[in-house]
């Protein structure tokens, strides 16, 4: 028996909520809610005392795993890495399979958001493109070329 019931959501901390948001809802999720959070629960959850922030959830089409999105007003932020790269520690990107790689691409791109590197091919059944979105979040999109697999 797994410990485990489902997949529930991943939690990105951000500085600018309304930005990140934005690119998440340009890309089709649908906000859930947005709240602010503070008092017991989040300072035992989080280990950190009198902490305040405000949170958006976001899900994608279809339903699924949704997106927690969370901008801390106490404590102040703690700088990451940015430009961190797939080498370093840590959650490094979320994926997401699309039906079009080519027109996700072309629809960020006019927000300035581009390829880390380029577009690969995966033994003809993926292709594959990783872009670093608002805040250095590293966003993957994958489209399935071979349907017969």
């Amino acid at each position: 028996m797994s410990l485990v019931r489902r997949f529930d959501h991943v939690g990105i901390t951000v500085m600018d909520l309304d930005k990140v948001m934005a690119f998440f809802v340009g890309l089709g999720f649908e906000t859930e809610g947005r709240t602010f959070l503070e008092g017991d629960f989040l300072d035992t959850v989080v280990g950190i005392p009198d902490a305040r922030t405000e949170m958006a959830f976001l899900r994608a089409p279809g339903g699924g795993t949704s997106v927690e999105l969370a901008s801390f007003i106490r404590p102040e932020h703690q700088p990451g890495s940015p430009d961190a790269m797939a080498t370093e520690l840590g959650l490094r990107s979320l994926a997401f399979e699309v039906d079009d790689i080519q027109a996700v691409l072309g629809r960020i791109a006019a927000d300035g958001y581009h390829p880390i590197g380029g577009v690969g091919d995966y033994e003809g059944m993926w292709r594959m493109a990783s872009v670093r979105g608002p805040e250095g979040i590293i966003v993957s999109f994958a489209q399935r070329i071979d349907r017969n697999a």
